[in-house]
C-alpha cells in the first residue's frame, strides 16, 4: 500500500486528492529530454491546481543538483526546497513511458511527477521509493496499461 489514507482534521477547506484518474497519463511518447518530461508532469500539476508556475522551474532546478532517477527504470521529479512556497497543496502526477525516455545514463519508464506540502514531501518520497524497489514492480505497473491499477496501486486500494 502506498498512502494511508487520513482523516481530515480541517473541514473548512477540502484538498484536492493526492492523486487523479486524470493525472495519470499512458502511453505517452519521448519528448526528446527530460526537461521536456519534467516540464510536461509539472505542467499537470500546475493544472491541477496543486502548484504555482514557479514550482516548475524549481523541479528543473532540483534536476540539476541532483539527479532524480532511482533506478529501476522510475524517476520521481520534485521541486528544490526554495520553492516549497509555490505548493498549495501535496498531489502527484504519473508519465508512462512504454518505450522508455533516456534520463541520465538509464532508461525511465514511470516518471511520478511529485508536490509534497509542509512535512509530506519526505512521506511520499519514501513510499514510492519502498514501493517500486524493483524493475518488476515498476515493469508491472507500465505494462498494466491501466489508469485505474496504476491509481489504485497509489492509493492502496489494491492488496497482493
Amino acid at each position: 500500500m502506498f498512502f494511508k489514507k487520513k482523516k481530515n482534521t480541517t473541514p473548512e477547506t477540502k484538498k484536492p486528492a493526492l492523486l487523479l484518474k486524470e493525472n495519470i497519463r499512458l502511453d505517452q511518447k519521448d519528448p526528446g529530454s527530460k526537461e521536456a518530461v519534467i516540464r510536461m508532469i509539472g505542467s499537470i500539476l500546475q493544472e491541477s491546481g496543486y502548484v504555482n508556475e514557479n514550482y516548475v522551474e524549481g523541479m528543473l532546478k532540483r534536476e540539476e543538483s541532483f539527479p532524480t532517477n532511482l533506478g529501476n527504470g522510475i524517476a520521481i521529479p520534485h521541486g528544490v526546497l526554495e520553492v516549497k512556497k509555490e505548493i498549495k497543496n501535496s498531489g502527484l502526477a504519473v508519465l508512462v513511458f512504454p518505450e522508455g525516455v533516456q534520463w541520465n545514463d538509464e532508461t525511465v519508464k514511470l516518471v511520478v511527477g511529485i508536490a509534497g506540502a509542509e512535512e509530506e514531501h519526505l512521506d511520499i518520497l519514501s513510499n514510492i521509493a519502498m514501493n517500486l524497489s524493483t524493475p518488476d514492480e515498476v515493469e508491472k505497473l507500465v505494462a498494466a496499461n491501466s489508469v485505474d491499477y496504476i491509481y489504485d496501486i497509489f492509493m492502496g486500494n489494491v492488496t497482493e
